[in-house]
């Protein structure tokens, strides 16, 4: 194994453990507005886009319709989100975050910043500002290869079925 191949295994090896430690910290945690992590994407997108209907934010947040729809009942409930008639068409809501929604939404971001504050410590402001260009490409390069590698796994799973169905 070269050394690209051992840097490409090691990648993946960090992303999964990162996954791992913050999936398990996000089971622990709810923050005290009562806002899980997944219904804080869904706010965080709202105020970066601005009022959108379900359909595009479900697009936005790479979600499904019936995730999102729980998330943002969620998020209604607790007045963060609220439904308003669509400019455009009257018959159709668009999800707006309330001033309650802004303030929860400020708290948890400047949390989130003190976190990874602490995170990244003891980096020069040189290692952070090429972490997040090399984060930011990473993760643009990632969608953007996503259609292919969804495609390779589908063909995988159909090889699979096949040599099964030939061996039976």
């Amino acid at each position: 194994m070269d050394e690209d191949e051992r840097s490409v295994d090691t990648i993946a090896i960090q992303l999964t453990r990162l996954q791992r430690i913050r999936d398990r910290t996000a089971a622990q945690l709810r923050t005290r507005d009562g806002v899980d992590p997944a219904a804080f994407a869904i706010l965080f997108r709202l105020l970066c886009d601005g009022p959108m209907r379900s359909g595009a934010l479900a697009d936005a947040v790479h979600s499904d319709a019936s995730t999102i729809s729980r998330h943002v009942a969620h998020l209604v409930e607790r007045q963060l989100v609220e439904r308003q008639a669509d400019p455009n068409d009257g018959r159709a809501t668009v999800l707006v975050v309330t001033e309650l929604g802004r303030e929860v939404a400020e708290r948890i971001r400047r949390r989130r910043h003190e976190n990874l504050t602490r995170v990244m410590a003891a980096w020069t402001p040189q290692d952070r500002v090429a972490f997040a260009g090399l984060l930011r490409q990473f993760v643009d390069d990632y969608e953007l290869a996503k259609p292919a590698m969804l495609a390779a796994i589908r063909n995988d799973q159909n090889l699979y079925r096949f040599e099964m169905e030939k061996d039976s």
